[in-house]
């Protein structure tokens, strides 16, 4: 399946069935199906050097239980520092696409890329798939992305980046170049 998506597909650490049994039980509901595929045969790396998808590996820095943990918190951090201290009025979050107003409620982020803006699910039980968007590293702009991760990543690759990321980004090379155990021990040596 990955090698249509990819004309250069170089895997990493990919994640085990304990992985993704680890990750379902930490995050509360299951993975889906395309990216349990994805994390079992292209594991962890980068995409059209531009992304980072994290998958459940031993690895803390790259793990997609802690990575999206510690982006819900600091997102929420965030938002929480950009509130007028004399209004209780919510954060207003600009959603383009088809969601309702519960979608970032759902919200399951599993990827960044280089500018800073994060990929979630919305993690809508009983569905096998969950679709993806992308909170803007404004923290207000939200784009519908795909409806599973083959379709997100080929929209990538494509004029479809401009509705899915927005101006000023050009069509991802189609690579993806993984990381093994230590490049991912050095990535958490960096973001520290």
């Amino acid at each position: 399946m990955w090698d249509s998506v990819f004309r250069e597909l170089r895997p990493g650490l990919t994640s085990s069935e304990a992985d993704l049994a680890r990750a379902e039980a930490e995050l509360g509901f299951p993975l889906p199906q395309s990216y349990r595929n994805f994390a079992q045969s292209c594991g962890a790396g980068r995409i059209g050097g531009h992304l980072r998808i994290f998958t459940p590996v031993p690895v803390e820095a790259a793990d997609l239980s802690s990575r999206a943990h510690l982006i819900s918190h600091g997102v929420a951090l965030a938002l929480d520092g950009l509130r007028d201290e004399d209004s209780d009025e919510p954060h207003r979050f600009t959603i383009e696409g088809d969601a309702d107003a519960g979608l970032m409620e759902r919200a399951c982020f599993f990827g960044q890329t280089e500018r800073g803006d994060f990929l979630f699910f919305d993690v809508t039980p009983g569905f096998p798939e969950y679709d993806i968007w992308v909170l803007c590293a404004d923290l207000e702009t939200v784009h519908f992305g795909g409806a599973d991760l083959p379709t997100f990543l080929r929209g990538l690759q494509g004029l479809e980046i401009l509705h899915i990321l927005g101006d000023g980004e050009g069509p991802l090379p189609a690579t993806f170049v993984g990381d093994d155990s230590a490049a991912l021990e050095q990535l958490g040596a960096t973001d520290s």
